[in-house]
Order: structure tokens, then C-alpha cells, then sequence
């Protein structure tokens, strides 16, 4: 006897969510970001007229302003006034870098203590790549920085020391001779530098024995025992972020000395 085929639940039909069109001037700096990225325009580079430019993308000005509004502030753009003004292509800023971790910082989206381990293993890393890489004159510009911390402890600038603990940084991530570091290091480095900011302004005593640490460690370097130097960071660091903890808030960038501010 032949039998029916079982009867199946007829399938639901497609349903696809709706498409939202980005606003206009989302899509004016996806334009001009791809031009960038496609090696169109370079840094240096004018864009249009603003009439000419609207006209090509098809917008009103009011969304190019606002577009080009954005650009500036994420730092692909330079707005210009006066006669010879417009939009310019920027260079790289790493500064940009800096800014936003210091934002997520002051947000609450990281720690004191992401940071201090953070800066313990990059620095590790950049003190192998230093070693590795570093040139006569990376490593003649740090012994001028170690003088020039001598100088100022000797004088009782603590203020200048700690500039010249930044600037230590700095010069140690050029010498890997890699940006990516550079600006890893610099943003890390302006973040922590308020708390030590904060520990002179209370009143808090210089490390004892900086300078010579200062000299073992480039001594190291020189000799490209990394190993040694690695060590010699680690132990120093840890040291730094325990007095650290004395201070659980950086000086705010507005307290600064306007010469340090700028730095």
C-alpha cells in the first residue's frame, strides 16, 4: 500500500535587515581616506576647492565641512586659512597615539597596572632591538642625556630631571630604529610621566643612584649584552612603579610648567 510523504513545515520566508545608508559625510571621509590609502594623495597634498570638491562628491558643503571637520581632528587633514589656505594631506603625527591612550586612561578603560606591565615587556623589547641596532650616535645622544640628568640632579632641577628621564625614553626607542616602537614607547611614556610628575610635586625624593644605573645600563648597551641590559631595565622599572604607587593620580597636563607641557 502506498503512503503520503510525510508533510514538512513550509520554510520561513527571507528576511533580510534593512540597509543603512552611512550620513553623508561618514561617506566623504571613507572617499578621502581610500584616496590616501591608494597612495593618491600624499602628505603635502591639496585637496579641491571646497565648491569644486562638493561638486565632485555629489554633497552639499555643509556635510564636506563637516567631514573635513572630522579628518582634521583625527589628523589626516590641515585646515589652512587665508588666501593660499584650504585642506592639506598631513603628515604621520604620532602624537595622535599618545592622545587616545590618554584618553582610554582618563575613561577609566586602563589600569595603572595594564600600563606598568605594559611598559615592562615593550621595554624589554626595544632594549633588545637597541642593542641590535642602535649607531654610534644613538648611543653618543644618550650619554649627553645621562650629563645632562647629572647636571640637573647636581642643581636640584628635579623638574628638568624628570624631562630629561623623558627625553631618556625617547632617545632609547629611537635607537631601535623602528616608528612603531617609537610611538608605543612616546605614548606609554607621556601617561607615566605624569605620575612621577606628580611624586616630585608632593615632595617626593629623586631616585638615589640614578646616574649611575643611567651609566651601567648604556654601558650594557654598548656592548650589546643584551641580557644584561634587559635586567638592568626590568630592575629599575619595577623600582619606579612602586614609588609610583605613592601617587595613585597623575599630575594633570594643565598643572604642568607650560615649557614641560609642550615637551
Amino acid at each position: 500500500m502506498q503512503t503520503d510523504p510525510p508533510v514538512t513545515a513550509a520554510a520561513p520566508p527571507l528576511a533580510f535587515a534593512p540597509i543603512h545608508t552611512r550620513r553623508a559625510f561618514e561617506e566623504i571621509c571613507a572617499r578621502i581616506r581610500e584616496q590616501v590609502a591608494e597612495g593618491r594623495l600624499k602628505p603635502g597634498d591639496k585637496l579641491p576647492a571646497e565648491r569644486e570638491l562638493a561638486q565632485q562628491l555629489a554633497v552639499g558643503r555643509n556635510a564636506l565641512r563637516e567631514a573635513l571637520r572630522s579628518l582634521e581632528m583625527a589628523g589626516v587633514v590641515e585646515l589652512r586659512k587665508g588666501a593660499k589656505g584650504g585642506a592639506f594631506i598631513r603628515g604621520g603625527d604620532a602624537g595622535r597615539l599618545a592622545q587616545v591612550m590618554q584618553d582610554m586612561f582618563s575613561l577609566g578603560s586602563i589600569s595603572v597596572e595594564e600600563l606598568t606591565e605594559s611598559r615592562v615587556h615593550i621595554q624589554d623589547q626595544v632594549v633588545r632591538l637597541a642593542c641590535a641596532r642602535a649607531t654610534r650616535a644613538d648611543f653618543e645622544a644618550l650619554a649627553a642625556n645621562i650629563d645632562r640628568t647629572e647636571a640637573a640632579t647636581r642643581d636640584g632641577a628635579f623638574l628638568d630631571r624628570v624631562e630629561c628621564s623623558r627625553e631618556f625614553y625617547r632617545l632609547l626607542a629611537q635607537a631601535t630604529h623602528n616608528q612603531v616602537m617609537s610611538m608605543i614607547v612616546a605614548s606609554l611614556t607621556e601617561i607615566l610621566m605624569g605620575f612621577v610628575y606628580a611624586r616630585v610635586a608632593g615632595g617626593g625624593k629623586p631616585q638615589p643612584r640614578l646616574i649611575e644605573k643611567r651609566r651601567e645600563f648604556l654601558a650594557a648597551l654598548r656592548a650589546r649584552d643584551a641580557d644584561t641590559a634587559c635586567r638592568l631595565m626590568h630592575t629599575h622599572l619595577e623600582s619606579v612603579h612602586r614609588l609610583l604607587k605613592e601617587f595613585p593620580k597623575p599630575l594633570a597636563a594643565a598643572h604642568l610648567p607650560p615649557r614641560r607641557r609642550a615637551a
